[in-house]
């Protein structure tokens, strides 16, 4: 199911992809949604078998709620990118139905590289890494996004 603000997702730890065409970035947070971790960065070779390998580590540590990277263009404006990850959660959610949400991630690789360069990361360490800091700040936003709570109806916001 998909819903339309994080906030909406139910209770519990949640976890992050950031779907790019040669890799999934994946990042969790704990069930109090305090800590955000980037977990891992998948190496894509066939939706089933990279769904299996999400869901596994999604069910690993009994996630709540998925949110998926949606890379919109800079004036907001979708593109080919995020067609590509609206497919992915279509063809996702066909197989299991799961608590989904998109969040915007304009600007998160870049984030994602420049956090991993403060941290003294070796160049030829940060494109394994990259992908699921991404994730990590993707989470983030969404986690500060749904503390925020939902826009209300009457301001024009969605319910679901």
């Amino acid at each position: 199911m998909i819903f339309a603000h994080p906030a909406l997702l139910p209770d519990g730890p949640l976890m992050a992809v950031d779907p790019g065409s040669k890799t999934l970035g994946v990042a969790v947070c704990d069930a109090q949604r305090t800590v955000v971790t980037p977990l891992e960065t998948i190496l894509r070779t066939k939706f089933t078998f990279d769904a299996k390998t999400l869901l596994e580590l999604y069910d690993e540590r009994k996630c709540k709620g998925l949110v998926i990277g949606l890379p919109l263009h800079m004036d907001g404006g979708d593109g080919r990118r995020a067609q590509s990850s609206r497919s992915f959660v279509t063809n996702l959610l066909r197989i299991r139905d799961l608590p989904v949400c998109y969040q915007d991630e304009r600007l998160t690789t870049f984030g994602a590289m420049e956090q991993l360069i403060e941290a003294g990361v070796k160049p030829s360490a940060r494109k394994d890494l990259v992908d699921a800091q991404a994730a990590a700040l993707i989470l983030e936003a969404a986690i500060d996004r749904a503390a925020e709570g939902p826009p209300k109806p009457e301001d024009g916001g969605p319910l679901a």
